[in-house]
């Protein structure tokens, strides 16, 4: 699973460049997003049953309709959630934030930072630089350069 990570202060525009690097991404294999929210806590909706379910001490709480489906996972450790979604067939996962962390980097804006791999680059540079990013691989200390070749569509 390839990680592209991008970091930047806020309002530089992250979000609208992940939107755009998205589709682009969905075309070579299956994307998936992670979104480090800081400050910001993330409420469930009260009064519903996945919310109850979860507040009631289930590890995950799923729920389901007609065109999508919603988790809540009891777990605020990055790589737990790289894990699950390296098993669920992610080809790509983009993380937002958690810029700490020593994954290779895009940088949106003017924010200092190690590791950068590109800087405020356009959604084509991304994609022709794919091999800069890290293959990562559950069980392999995350954020050193490791390769593993996997497959794309």
């Amino acid at each position: 699973m390839k990680i592209v990570h991008i970091v930047g202060q806020s309002n530089a525009g992250k979000t609208t460049f992940i939107k755009q690097l998205i589709p682009k991404l969905e075309r070579k294999g299956r994307v998936g997003v992670v979104k480090h929210l800081g400050d910001h806590r993330y409420n469930l909706q009260k009064g519903k049953d996945t919310t109850e379910f979860f507040d009631s001490g289930a590890t995950i709480s799923i729920g389901i309709d007609h065109e999508k489906s919603v988790a809540a996972i009891r777990t605020t450790a990055l790589d737990d959630i790289l894990q699950f979604l390296f098993l669920e067939g992610i080809e790509y996962t983009i993380i937002e934030g958690f810029k700490t962390r020593e994954f290779p980097k895009i940088v949106i804006g003017d924010l200092p930072a190690e590791n950068t791999v590109l800087s405020n680059p356009m959604v084509k540079d991304v994609l022709s630089s794919l091999d800069r990013f890290e293959d990562y691989t559950p069980g392999i200390k995350s954020g050193k350069s490791h390769k593993k070749r996997g497959t794309t569509r």
